[in-house]
């Protein structure tokens, strides 16, 4: 009711500023990739142009403070025990890696916020940063042939970045979950899972079944997984998500044949098929779109409307334009 009383709405806060401290807040807590999806699509409804690139630039200036789960120890409520936020804002602010004049909801700037935390005495939760967890963010911005518009990897609680292996493809999240199932995946495979972007899920399913059987059949250490769909939280191991352009849209990540190899390099930012070109001209050539999973309804609407994921997967009213120009 004091926000209403002073008329403080979302476009008081909400800024160029404070997107790039949810990124850096994002970077130093190994959060969740989904905070790609969501700061993208927030910049997009307030008229903020934001890059997806511009996170994996953030991040890459961005250590890891907070031993956060699921790559850390610690849980949210051992992060508010120990202090809070805001001692991520006190350890990230003495590198200037947060916009401490921005305003946050309470009427005070993210620099107050931090300077008036109280932290409990012999806390682990949240490191200095002069000895952080890692040097560099918990996630990273990756381009290639198989990813011309980007993608996402979370890097927190693994030190995998580089893997080269042959592609194990399936066009649904629940055929790659009984192939788990089945144990007919195997050791530095690359699990490709497509057709489960924002418009071919429709909607971007989340791959939490699929993860969880491969960390249970002991695999999580050992093999790679893709997909143009996106990942939960409690992710583990070398797993990218958001893949675009995606494959329902023809996405280099639809022409991916079983055995292909795939390599996956943090250091160079890259995500790339190595397939020769001619090869994939070809399969480029006999590619035709899959049948929609919902040929009518809300969610056809959805399909025909929602952007790209490394666009925040929107509804724009440029993509209804299309869809009418279509009909």
């Amino acid at each position: 009711m004091d926000l209403v009383r002073r008329d403080v709405r979302p476009s008081a806060i909400v800024s160029r500023a404070s997107l790039e401290n949810g990124i850096a807040s994002v970077a130093a807590t190994g959060g969740s990739t989904n905070g790609v999806l969501h700061l993208l699509a927030i910049a997009h409804e307030f008229g903020i142009v934001l890059e997806i690139d511009e996170l994996g630039t953030i991040a890459d200036r961005t250590p890891i403070v907070a031993d956060m789960q699921p790559g850390g120890r610690f849980t949210a409520s051992d992060m508010y025990d120990a202090g809070g936020i805001a001692l991520v804002m006190r350890e990230l602010l003495k590198r200037d890696l947060l916009h401490g004049d921005a305003p946050t909801v309470d009427g005070r700037t993210i620099a107050q916020v931090a300077a008036g935390v109280a932290e409990t005495p012999g806390q682990t939760v949240v490191v200095p940063i002069e000895r952080p967890l890692k040097a560099t963010g918990g996630l990273a911005i990756l381009r290639g042939s198989l990813a011309p518009d980007g993608c996402v990897v979370k890097l927190a609680g693994h030190e995998r970045r580089l893997h080269r292996g042959p592609a194990r493809v399936f066009d649904s999240e629940t055929a790659c979950y009984d192939a788990v199932r089945r144990q007919q995946i195997k050791p530095g495979d690359v699990v490709v899972i497509r057709y489960e972007g924002p418009v071919g899920g429709p909607g971007m399913q989340e791959m939490l079944s699929v993860t969880g059987a491969l960390v249970g059949e002991g695999l999580g250490d050992t093999v790679a997984l893709l997909t143009d769909g996106r990942f939960s939280g409690g992710t583990h191991g070398l797993m990218i998500g958001h893949v675009a352009p995606e494959a329902a849209l023809g996405g280099p990540i639809a022409l991916v044949a079983e055995g292909d190899t795939v390599v996956i390099d943090v250091d160079r930012k890259a995500l790339d098929l190595d397939v020769p070109a001619d090869e994939l001209a070809r399969r480029r050539a006999a590619w035709s779109p899959s049948a929609p999973n919902y040929p009518g309804g809300v969610m056809a609407k959805y399909a025909a409307l929602v952007g790209s994921a490394s666009e925040g997967a929107v509804t724009t009213g440029a993509r209804m334009a299309a869809a009418l120009d279509r009909r």
